[in-house]
């Protein structure tokens, strides 16, 4: 299909990239789908270097739950806030390796401690499965923070894509389930809901790597069924008062980019100090690549609306 004619150049060529080489995820089992992805992937590069990067499993609501700890190094002596990460990947795929130089990058940036999670996935797990690991894994950061050189009083929820979806879910429940208290949300071009009629369906369900189908596919997978609870699709919650301050950061060009604004207008509707940010002529996902030249100069903003939110300042160069 014909794209945008305005596109940055290195944009139209990401696309295009994408285009021939990402799977048609509604062709493939869930199984296949994530060997296939996995194996496309770059080797870990263990960049930037962390003070600790530690895998830990803990007790989850369906069995193990591993998690990933990253601490970076730091030249604060003061405790450091601390962020529970979701990665996208569509409910179905990625995993912790998946987003592991986003998570470094984002805690060396950040100054903050990065806790990882590797909740299960779909569909062998359903709605609300993934949520309730990552809601576990806030509360075993809100017990465990101090021995990362973490705050337990500024422990923040955050997420992209389905991850967005799983901080945004996560933050619903530790508000009506009375605990832990969450600092901020930080919600990256989130899956917020399954209404595929907005006007960035629209314009970009096709040709903008991902797709209208796709994302039909990944809620299928995700909550085949009932979909009515907040804790499931965040807009179906009665009411969003007494939540977070948010963030809640868009891409122009993803499917799901109404919904991500049309919740932040929500949010402050209900009392809930938020800030939008939108990308304008970028796609799901970029923020992932790091090699499009563009991600590098967006990352700077989303780390400096990071610490923002957190009230945290620059950390010196290193």
């Amino acid at each position: 299909m014909d794209r945008r004619a305005d596109l940055h150049p290195d944009v139209e060529s990401m696309l295009a990239v994408l285009e021939e080489g990402f799977p048609d995820v509604t062709k493939f089992p869930a199984a296949e789908l994530r060997e296939i992805i996995a194996s496309r992937r770059a080797p870990l590069a263990h960049e930037p270097d962390m003070e600790i990067a530690r895998d830990i499993v803990i007790d989850g609501p369906g069995g193990d739950l591993a998690l990933r700890v990253y601490v970076p190094h730091s030249e604060s002596n003061d405790p450091l806030p601390v962020i529970v990460f979701a990665h996208g990947g569509g409910f179905v795929f990625c995993d912790l390796d998946s987003h592991d130089e986003f998570c470094r990058s984002m805690a060396d940036a950040v100054d903050s401690v990065i806790v990882s999670v590797d909740y299960r996935l779909a569909p062998e797990h359903q709605a609300p499965a993934a949520m309730e690991d990552v809601y576990a894994a806030l509360l075993w950061t809100s017990d465990n923070a101090d021995q990362y050189r973490g705050d337990p009083a500024r422990i923040a929820v955050a997420g992209d894509s389905a991850g967005g979806n799983l901080a945004a879910t996560v933050a619903l429940a530790a508000r009506d389930r009375g605990a832990p208290r969450i600092a901020a949300q930080i919600l990256i071009y989130p899956v917020i809901d399954d209404d595929f009629t907005t006007e960035s369906y629209t314009k970009y369900g096709v040709g903008y790597y991902n797709t209208t189908d796709a994302m039909r596919w990944y809620w299928d997978q995700y909550a085949p069924g009932d979909r009515t609870s907040g804790f499931v699709v965040p807009t179906r919650a009665t009411t969003l008062t007494g939540l977070p301050p948010a963030l809640v950061v868009t891409a122009e060009l993803d499917p799901p980019c109404s919904a991500g604004e049309y919740y932040a207008e929500r949010l402050a509707g209900d009392g809930v100090p938020v800030v939008a940010h939108r990308f304008d002529g970028l796609f799901h996902g970029f923020l992932t690549f790091p090699k499009l030249s563009l991600t590098g100069p967006a990352r700077l903003e989303l780390w400096q609306l990071i610490r923002d939110v957190l009230k945290v300042a620059e950390p010196p160069a290193r």
